[in-house]
C-alpha cells in the first residue's frame, strides 16, 4: 500500500544483493499446499509489488495525463497516486486515465519480471509507517525500562526513541518491503482494469489479476 512522504528514486540501494527466482513462490506453494491461506498471502505480496511498480511507471511517464488535463511531465514520485493491494488485484486511487493505468500496469509487470526489482519498493508504502511505529514503540519501551523512573528521564527516553526510530525506519522499511511484504510478480497475469470510486467518491481503478502456476 502506498501512502505519504515523497522521494526521488524507487528505492535506496542496499548493501546486499536481492535475486528472486521466477519459481520461488510456485515451488513454495507446491511444497506446502496444506497451509491455509498461503496462496492468498503469496498473491498479496506479488500484487503489492505490482502496485508499487505501477505507481512508479505512472509517475515517471511524461505521457501520463490526468483526467481532463493535457499531458505534462511528472515528478519521479506522484503524490496524487496511492493504492491498496489484495490477493485479487490492487486499487489505484488518483486522477489518471484508464488507458494510462492499463499501459502502466502492463509495463510495470514486464519491467519487474525482467529484473527491475527496485520498482517493487516504494518510500510511501504503509510498511514504512508500520515499521516506524514498531521501532518507536520498541525503543521507547526498552529505554523507559532501563532509565530512571523520574518524569524527565522517561521523557528524554521517549524523545531519543522517536528520533532514533525516525532515522532507522526508512532503511528498515525498505528491507521489510523487499523481503517481507512484496515479491516479484512472476505468477501474476493482468486480467482486467475497471474504474471505481471509493466511499468518499474519489476516482480510481481496480487492476484485477489472476494467479498462474
Amino acid at each position: 500500500m502506498t501512502n505519504a512522504t515523497p522521494a526521488s528514486a524507487p528505492a535506496n540501494q542496499l548493501p546486499f544483493e536481492f535475486a528472486p527466482q521466477p519459481t520461488q513462490d510456485a515451488d513454495l506453494l507446491a511444497q506446502l499446499p496444506f497451509i491455509p491461506g498461503l496462496k492468498e498471502l503469496l498473491a498479496v505480496r506479488q500484487v503489492h509489488a505490482l502496485e508499487h511498480a505501477t505507481v512508479w511507471v505512472l509517475s515517471e511517464d511524461p505521457n501520463t495525463s490526468e483526467v481532463g488535463v493535457a499531458a505534462a511531465p511528472r515528478s519521479r514520485d506522484n503524490q496524487g497516486l496511492g493504492g491498496m493491494s489484495t490477493d485479487r488485484g490492487f486499487y489505484l486511487y488518483g486522477e489518471v486515465n484508464a488507458a494510462d493505468v492499463r499501459r502502466a500496469a502492463h509495463r510495470a509487470l514486464d519491467r519487474l519480471t525482467r529484473g527491475e526489482w527496485d520498482l517493487a519498493v516504494h518510500p510511501r508504502c504503509g510498511t514504512n509507517l508500520s515499521v516506524g511505529m514498531l521501532l518507536t514503540a520498541s525503543l521507547a519501551f526498552g529505554l523507559t525500562m532501563v532509565l530512571p523512573r523520574d518524569p524527565l528521564s522517561q521523557l528524554l527516553g521517549i524523545g531519543v526513541a522517536a528520533t532514533t526510530a525516525s532515522q532507522l525506519s526508512p532503511d528498515v522499511g525498505i528491507v521489510a518491503q523487499r523481503y517481507v511484504t512484496t515479491a516479484i510478480p512472476f505468477n501474476l497475469t493482468i486480467e482486467n482494469i475497471s474504474p471505481i470510486r471509493d466511499m468518499w467518491g474519489r476516482p480510481g481503478h481496480f487492476v484485477e489479476v489472476r494467479w498462474r502456476e
